[in-house]
C-alpha cells in the first residue's frame, strides 16, 4: 500500500525552511538567500521516502504583516499549513523563543486539530547542547508537538530522520505526482525566482523587496534548447538603474548567474534575455500576484 499526503514547513523568515525544502527533495526548487521573506509563493516540492511520496509546502515565513504584499504572504503561509496532513515548525537553535515563535505558537491549537505536529530545531551547529535540550524542553510546555527533531538544514543532519518519521504520518492512498517529478510550480515560475534569488543576493540591501521577476515567454528550440526572456519589475525609476548596474554590469552578471542555474537544473542548454521595466504600482495589481502563486484577495487588511 503506497502513502501520499502533504507537509507544512512553518516558521519565521529565514528559519531555513527552503533549505530543508531542496534537502528533503534533493534539487534546488526553492529560493535560498540569507534575506528575510524570499519565499513569496507556495512552493510544493515531492520528495519520495519508500512507498510514500511527501508533498512539501514551502510557505511564506510568518511574521507580522504590514503591507498588502506582506498580508498575501502570511495568509499562503496559514493556507498551506491547515491544508496539510502533517505540520513541521522550524525555529533556529541559536535565536529560541522569539516573539515571532511566539505568535506562532498561539495560532497552532487553532490550525493543528486532527494532525501531527513536529518541532524542528534549526542551525543545531550554532549552540552547544545543553542549550538545545534546554530549549526544546522549553517549546514542548508550550505546545505539545509529537515529535522533536535536531536537525542542520544545511548540512543535512537529521534530515533523514525527520523524512522517514513524515513518511510514516501520511495516509494511505495513491502519489499524486508521476515518480520523476519533483515539484508542481511550473517551470516559468521556478526559472522566475531563480533570477529574483540571484539579484536578491547581488542587490543585498540596495533593493530588498519592491522588486518582481516573471517569465514573458518560453521558447522551445529545435536544437533542445530554450530560449527564456524575462521581465524584471521595479517600482520606481531610480531602482531601474540599480538592477541594470553601471553599463548594465549588474543585469547582467545577475543573467549569467540564473542561466547557470537553470541549466543545471534542466540539464540543457538556456538562453536567458532579462528586461527591466518600471511598474510604480505592481505591489498592488492582481496580476502580478498570480504570477506569484498568491491570493490578491487575501493582501486586502
Amino acid at each position: 500500500m503506497t502513502k501520499a499526503g502533504f507537509v507544512a514547513l512553518i516558521g519565521e523568515p529565514n528559519a531555513g525552511k527552503s533549505t530543508l525544502l531542496n534537502q528533503m527533495v534533493g534539487s534546488k526548487i526553492s529560493i535560498v538567500t540569507h534575506k528575510v521573506q524570499t519565499t513569496r509563493a507556495r512552493i510544493r516540492g515531492v520528495a519520495l521516502e519508500g512507498d510514500a511520496q511527501i508533498v512539501f509546502v514551502d510557505t511564506p515565513g510568518l511574521f507580522q504583516p504590514r503591507r498588502r504584499l506582506d498580508r498575501a504572504m502570511v495568509a499562503a503561509a496559514w493556507g498551506g499549513a491547515s491544508d496539510a496532513d502533517v505540520i513541521v515548525l522550524m525555529i533556529e537553535a541559536h535565536r529560541g523563543l522569539t516573539e515571532g515563535v511566539e505568535r506562532i505558537l498561539k495560532t497552532l491549537p487553532e490550525i493543528g486539530v486532527g494532525r501531527p505536529i513536529a518541532l524542528a530545531i534549526n542551525k543545531i551547529d550554532r549552540v552547544e547542547a545543553p542549550k538545545l535540550l534546554g530549549l526544546s524542553q522549553e517549546l514542548n510546555e508550550r505546545f505539545e508537538f509529537a515529535k522533536t527533531f535536531m536537525i542542520s538544514a544545511e548540512k543535512g543532519y537529521g534530515v533523514a530522520d525527520l523524512r522517514a518519521w513524515l513518511a510514516e504520518q501520511l495516509p494511505d492512498g495513491p502519489w499524486l505526482y508521476p515518480e520523476d517529478q519533483i515539484a508542481d510550480l511550473p517551470m516559468r515560475m521556478i526559472a522566475a525566482e531563480v533570477t529574483r534569488e540571484k539579484l536578491t543576493l547581488r542587490l543585498h540591501q540596495e533593493l530588498p523587496y519592491q522588486l518582481t521577476v516573471e517569465t514573458e515567454s518560453w521558447e522551445e528550440r529545435p536544437d533542445g534548447s530554450a530560449r527564456i526572456d524575462q521581465v524584471v519589475y521595479v517600482s520606481r525609476d531610480g531602482h531601474k538603474g540599480i538592477v541594470l548596474g553601471h553599463k548594465g554590469e549588474t543585469i547582467k552578471a545577475v543573467g549569467q548567474l540564473a542561466r547557470k542555474d537553470l541549466e543545471e537544473m534542466m540539464d540543457r542548454r538556456v538562453h536567458l534575455f532579462l528586461q527591466v521595466r518600471v511598474r510604480e504600482n505592481w505591489m498592488n495589481e492582481a496580476e502580478r500576484y498570480d504570477q506569484m502563486g498568491l491570493d490578491f484577495k487575501d493582501s486586502n487588511g
